[in-house]
């Protein structure tokens, strides 16, 4: 942990404790963890650091089978598992249980500052996790288990185990993390934590017991992040860098998926790499990159010459596309530099990006997209609904705000059914959308949509009574304004 994080700590842990003699009383109390006989000692301190880093709430099994966990052993033995009351006494006082949701927690929201901002309570945190994590299931009791989740018992250690050991083990290693990782993958397909794993981050419903499950050790340590042990399983023979589980990800595709830029910089210096191979579903990892938002990713990625930016999944989703609807700008941004691709493209919904961003109200997309000069600013889809029409519809005021600054954009334009941005505001009472079209010359308040309704009408069936009134007296003035020129009054 970096210096400059600890003292931020200690600072804001001090303003909160100040007056209040939290401190001490702290201090106090880890001294008297420290001088109990035996393993009270240990344990108390040890549940300290689960409760206090682990990645979720624990239940109350999980934290004593995991104090129960002896580091060397190859084996796990039930008998070290402690009670709740022995634990709650060895740490005098500082953890509670939660007894309707079954947890365990600290006493008091200061006490997890206080033990942030004291690291060396408890020294190379994660380091210990993971090695806790991975002698469990490194241990024969573990290894024995039947690969079908549905048939496990007796083992509330196994899911977080499964689902966290590789965070423990990227946030810090050693030699001994390094040896247990690599005992634990060399054989993954075919141990109970790799159904755990993906159980908790994916539907296996593209899965059933029988089939190859095909999820190796390269695929989960590319899937945590863990460099180390993705540099030493590609070096082993027989490993298939190209690989596809049974989702059809390979090892690249997880790297991709869960931003660890290290490992996918060291899958793509192999020479025989596939950096565009989709899955099962049609998702690159560029793809899979672009629809989360990793820009860093997304820029390793496009600078292989055999990454097709424009490919799309088998929804019809280009790269693009997807990291406009999830609002990633900064993909946007990259991608758009990029040389391909076709800002103004059609989805499977005969959507642009532009109005994609819009549907869900991505302003700093818009932004970005409106800033190309290549981008039609005004295409509708197959509804004949636009950028503008979708944005008055929504009430998205700034993003109609942009629309209506540029020249090529026809405030008027019907959709299929007749209406226009005026009449969908009117519809959904978006009353700021409507002062900001009423103020555009020549709009028209008598526009017919194919039911037969005026904007007016639409408001009434809306019931907004503050859109009406303003429908009416910019209709009443429109008219008065006529006939002092000597128009026509509509």
């Amino acid at each position: 942990m970096q210096e400059s994080t600890i003292h931020r700590r200690r600072e804001r842990l001090n303003k909160i404790t100040d007056g209040l003699g939290l401190g001490d009383a702290y201090d106090a109390t880890i001294e008297r963890i420290r001088a109990q006989d035996g393993d009270k000692s240990g344990l108390g301190i040890g549940a300290l650091l689960w409760v206090c880093h682990a990645q979720r709430p624990l239940k109350v099994d999980e934290l004593c089978y995991a104090l129960a966990v002896e580091l060397g052993s190859t084996d796990f033995n039930s008998h070290n598992v402690p009670s709740v009351s022995t634990l709650v006494s060895c740490c005098q006082g500082l953890i509670s249980v939660d007894k309707e949701a079954s947890t365990v927690r600290l006493v008091h929201f200061t006490l997890k500052e206080y033990l942030f901002a004291r690291p060396d309570i408890f020294g190379g945190h994660h380091s210990i996790m993971a090695e806790i994590c991975l002698t469990y299931l490194n241990s024969e009791k573990v290894k024995a288990l039947s690969t079908d989740p549905s048939r496990i018992r007796g083992t509330p250690f196994l899911q977080y185990c499964s689902v966290y050991w590789g965070v423990h083990a990227e946030r810090g290693s050693s030699n001994h993390v390094r040896s247990l990782t690599l005992e634990l993958l060399h054989d993954y397909d075919s141990h109970i934590s790799a159904r755990s794993l993906l159980a908790s981050v994916r539907h296996l419903g593209d899965w059933r017991p029988g089939m190859s499950f095909q999820f190796s050790g390269l695929h989960c340590a590319s899937y945590f992040g863990i460099e180390e042990g993705v540099i030493a399983l590609i070096g082993m023979e027989g490993y298939d860098i190209n690989k596809g589980d049974f989702l059809g990800n390979t090892p690249l595709a997880w790297a991709a998926l869960k931003g660890h830029e290290g490992v996918v910089k060291i899958l793509l210096r192999q020479a025989e790499v596939n950096p565009d191979k989709p899955d099962n579903y049609g998702n690159t990892p560029l793809r899979q990159a672009a629809c989360r938002g990793y820009e860093g990713v997304v820029k390793v990625l496009l600078e292989r010459g055999d990454v097709d930016p424009e490919r799309p999944d088998y929804g019809g989703l280009t790269p693009l596309q997807s990291a406009a609807q999830h609002g990633h700008e900064g993909v946007v941004k990259v991608l758009l530099e990029r040389g391909g691709v076709d800002p103004n493209k059609l989805d499977c919904y005969g959507q642009t990006v532009l109005l994609r961003a819009t549907c869900v109200g991505y302003e700093k997309v818009v932004k970005i997209l409106l800033s190309q000069v290549a981008v039609n600013p005004d295409k509708p889809d197959h509804h004949g609904s636009t950028p503008l029409l979708v944005a008055a519809q929504y009430g998205y005021e700034s993003i109609v705000e942009m629309l209506l600054g540029r020249e090529e954009v026809n405030h008027e334009k019907r959709d299929n059914d007749g209406d226009t941005p005026l009449s969908c505001a009117a519809g959904y009472g978006r009353e700021g959308v409507i002062k900001m079209l009423l103020e555009k010359e020549r709009v028209n308040l008598d526009n017919i949509n194919h039911a037969g309704q005026t904007p007016l009408m639409r408001a009434v069936r809306q019931g907004n009574r503050q859109v009406i009134e303003r429908l009416k007296l910019h209709q009443a003035t429109t008219c008065v304004t006529a006939s002092g020129s000597g128009g026509t009054a509509r």
